[in-house]
This record gives C-alpha cells, structure tokens and sequence, in this order.
C-alpha cells in the first residue's frame, strides 16, 4: 500500500521540476491531480496559484460549473477572461523598444509622441521604424496564429498611438479574445473574418502562451477542475450552475486528450487537472474508464508498493497521509 503524496510535497516539486526550469524554458506539461480531500482540493488550487505568481507566470482557473471545458474556445475565453491585454501589449513594446530607445518612466506618458521627444526624433520616422520593429518581432513570428498576431498588433498600436486608434476597435479586438463579441462583422477593420470557435481555439491558446513569453512573463499556468463533469446527478431544483450529459463528458475527456498529445507544440505551459476521486474509479459511465484514449495516456500500469511517483502524470493527494488499497 503506497502513501498519499501531500499536497505540500507535491508543489514542491511541480516548482523545482517544471515551473522554475523546464516550464520557463519552454516546455509544457498537462498533470491529472486527484485530491482525496477538500482541504488537499483548495491547497493545490491555492499553491499553484502562488507558485506561479512567483515565477512570473500568468495564472488562470476555469471550473467545469461555470464553463463548458468540452468547447475548447468556452475554455479559451475564459482564460481571456482572466489577462490584461492592454498590460501585455505594454510590456511587449517596452521589452522590445528599450534597447534602441529611451522610453517614459510612467505609463501614463507612454506614447509614440513622448518617446520621439525623449530621444529627438522625428515622430513619423518613429513612426515607421517601430513599425518596422513590430513587423519583425511580432507579426512575422509564425509561432503565433495569424489572427492572434493581428489582433496583438491593433493593441501594440492603441498603446503607441491611442488618438489614431480607434479606441471602439482596441474594444473590440479584446471583445473577441474574451467571447464577448457579438458580429464579427465589427472586425473587419481589423482584418479578422472569423470568431475564435472550436476550429481554432486551440492554437489560439497556443499562441497566447507564446505572447506572454514575448511580454516579459514566464509563460501560462491553468488549473482545470472537472470535478462536475464527474458528477452525473443533477439537483431537482437547478442552482443556476452546470451539469453535463454523458456524451459531454466524453468531448471533455477527448480535449484533455488533445493538449496532452499537443505538448510538443504548447510551450511555456502547465496545466493541471483537478478531478474527484471517483475519476479514478473502475467506472465506464463517468470515470476514466469511459474514455481508454485519455486513460491510457495518464495511467500508470507499474506503480511502487510504497511511494507514489510525485511526478507522474495522474497522482493522488491527501492532506492527511492515508495509504491507497
């Protein structure tokens, strides 16, 4: 009988393995944890969150009772959701200007005005040599999705220049990363003809974890939880939250399945899964045995008497020590 790894140990090395070397140089990883308990639930949402502060990463959490994590552009937005895009945009151009130029110690005077002031320069030839810069530096960079690219330089643009940006369409380009966008129509000044959807969301995220590589930061660190997607009984009286059909849950399973088989091409990334315990249970309706693609991707088939492998892909945590059967 092997022993519950604790969630302390656990983030201890999830931060010395992967978020403080490999994660930062680039790689990606997706962990399934299955807390055993409520106070080992909320410890890795919270250690992880911390751990990413700080190493710099941006972290994000989506939980399956408020967000359909079986539409990956659902997932997408609401990881959105959850950036400063204007921030990013900003601390992109200042990572990319200071060394050839002198910039603004506030961002309040940051501008193409002020920076063509601070180093004597002509505003329109300014002008045309950052443009130059942000041609090379961001939309010739194919590590990112055209339409990911475009979008990031309309925001570089409304940092740079603001009074000849239109500020509806700086709106509305965040609109569209956040879902919140309702015609597309509204960005074809923007030259994007096409809504993030299922076809696309993925690289899309992709792309985003690139961009904050780009910014400064150390990459992207997501916490899934599809605790209700396990669940398959649903309240007489709905309380206004999310339950899933059978066939949902499968389409949850097969979008785990494609990030862990994307991880050659994700970089920068960490995710981790949080599910119930019955997740790991010999269930073909709910459990993980109702999808053999993802389970035969997780699951260890030779595991030690008497400890767990801490870095395994699917571990199981207690706060409390209690041994496994």
């Amino acid at each position: 009988m092997a022993k519950y790894i604790s969630p302390e140990e656990w983030l201890s090395r999830m931060r010395k393995e992967y978020l403080q070397d490999f994660i930062r140089q680039g790689g990606a990883a997706v962990k399934f944890v299955i807390p055993m308990d409520s106070i080992a639930h909320n410890q890795i949402r919270a250690g992880l969150q911390g751990a990413a502060n700080d190493g710099g990463f941006h972290f994000a959490f989506v939980d399956a009772t408020t967000t359909k994590l079986h539409w990956v552009d659902k997932l997408f937005h609401q990881v959105a959701q959850q950036i400063d895009w204007d921030g990013l945009a900003y601390a992109f151009l200042c990572h990319l200007l200071a060394e050839p130029y002198k910039l603004p110690k506030e961002r309040s005077q940051f501008g193409l005005q002020q920076i063509a002031l601070l180093n004597d320069l002509n505003e329109n030839m300014l002008k045309t040599k950052i443009e130059s810069l942000l041609e090379k530096a961001l939309f010739q960079d194919y590590a990112m999705s055209q339409e990911f690219r475009i979008a990031m330089l309309h925001l570089c643009m409304a940092q740079l220049n603001p009074s000849e940006v239109n500020p509806d369409l700086r709106d509305t380009v965040k609109e569209w990363l956040r879902g919140e966008l309702g015609h597309i129509a509204a960005l074809k000044p923007a030259l994007i003809f096409q809504k993030i959807g299922r076809h696309n969301a993925r690289h899309i995220l992709f792309s985003l974890a690139h961009w904050l590589k780009l910014a400064g930061r150390s990459g992207l660190v997501i916490v899934l939880d599809i605790t209700r997607y396990i669940e398959g009984t649903r309240p007489k009286e709905p309380d206004g939250t999310l339950y899933y059909s059978a066939p949902a849950l499968l389409e949850c399973y097969e979008v785990l399945r494609e990030f862990i088989d994307s991880t050659d091409e994700l970089e920068y990334s960490f995710i981790c899964v949080i599910a119930p315990p019955a997740f790991v249970n010999e269930d073909e309706r709910r459990g993980l045995w109702a999808y053999d693609a993802l389970r035969l991707r997780i699951w260890d088939e030779v595991q030690d008497k008497r400890l767990m492998n801490p870095l395994s892909t699917l571990v199981r945590i207690s706060q409390d020590g209690n041994t496994q059967n």
